[in-house]
């Protein structure tokens, strides 16, 4: 593989000889990503001294000024004496840098709690920082921060983490504690006991977890088809324990009694005594005979009772 030297000896035959090549050109302004100023930084036309490094860049987002004298005492380290100044007395190098701010910690902490399970996809984390997080400038590359380490007690939600930064030799360490709150379901608007919740009833706001764990908040999935146990006002949190199922046969209804026994089916007019779900227990007034007896819900309005017929009494 040829050596530097070689390389730097066919260079200097060439520039003596007269050659087509160009001699590299000085650039007035110029912006780097890398902790090292190359020649192909700092020139045109570098050809195959471009890798060369010359000076160490300006800390990332600062710009710097080097002058003629410096720039010559560089290139001549490595044996480039021959350029076009371009008639400069000095050179601008800026260095390109990212920003690392809060809003970019914070993202990073909870991507780290996501992948440990703690925040679930319903799930929502705040980071409140013991102390503020000025923006920070990096070098501009593609993961300016990294978390090295994060040390989170649930129970506190206090969190300590170690963030390396990039181009930065120092790690930066913050603390603080994570606000968690999950989506729960409120009502929309206000409505009177028993109406039977529909999607539309319901929209979901944020609150803290440990007041949802503390409430037992229900799912939106235990809520649509179910119905309000009482009148409730707009923006009200939903629990399990404000809603039940909904009454296939409430107080007062009239309904069909209907007896089954094999192939035959009797039926009577009656009257609820008392309310119920689908499936569940009823008291039923039979109209004809005037005695109250037992049913289960089968349906709106329909009741069926499972005693002999002794128990439908004018049937």
């Amino acid at each position: 593989m040829p050596t530097l030297r070689s390389f730097l000896a066919a260079f200097a035959v060439a520039l003596s000889t007269g050659s087509a090549l160009a001699a590299p050109v000085l650039k007035a302004d110029i912006v780097v990503t890398a902790p090292i100023v190359t020649v192909g930084d700092m020139f045109d036309d570098a050809g195959i001294l471009a890798e060369q490094p010359l000076f160490r860049s300006p800390r990332p987002g600062t710009t710097g000024h080097v002058d003629l004298a410096t720039v010559r005492s560089a290139t001549a380290r490595i044996g480039l004496t021959r350029f076009e100044v371009n008639g400069l007395a000095q050179v601008r190098v800026s260095r390109a840098a990212a920003t690392v701010d809060a809003a970019m910690l914070e993202e990073l902490i909870r991507a780290d709690l996501r992948a440990r399970g703690i925040l679930t996809p319903a799930m929502q984390a705040n980071a409140v920082f013991a102390r503020p997080v000025e923006p920070i400038q990096v070098a501009a590359e593609a993961q300016p921060a990294r978390l090295e380490s994060l040390r989170y007690l649930p129970g506190s939600g206090s969190f300590s983490a170690r963030f390396v930064l990039a181009g930065i030799d120092r790690p930066l360490e913050v603390g603080g504690t994570m606000e968690l709150a999950i989506e729960a379901p409120h009502l929309a608007a206000a409505l009177p006991a028993g109406t039977l919740i529909e999607p539309h009833h319901v929209v979901m706001r944020a609150i803290p977890l440990a007041q949802a764990d503390a409430l037992g908040v229900a799912g939106l999935d235990q809520l649509v088809g179910m119905t309000l146990n009482r009148q409730s006002r707009e923006g009200m949190l939903l629990r399990a324990s404000d809603v039940s199922v909904p009454l296939a046969v409430a107080k007062n209804d009239l309904v069909t009694i209907y007896y089954r026994q094999g192939p035959l089916t009797l039926t009577v007019k009656g009257q609820a005594v008392t309310g119920a779900a689908e499936g569940g227990p009823v008291q039923v007034l039979n109209l004809m005979s005037r005695r109250v007896i037992s049913a289960t819900a089968i349906a709106p309005g329909a009741v069926q009772v499972s005693a002999g017929p002794v128990a439908l009494a004018g049937l």
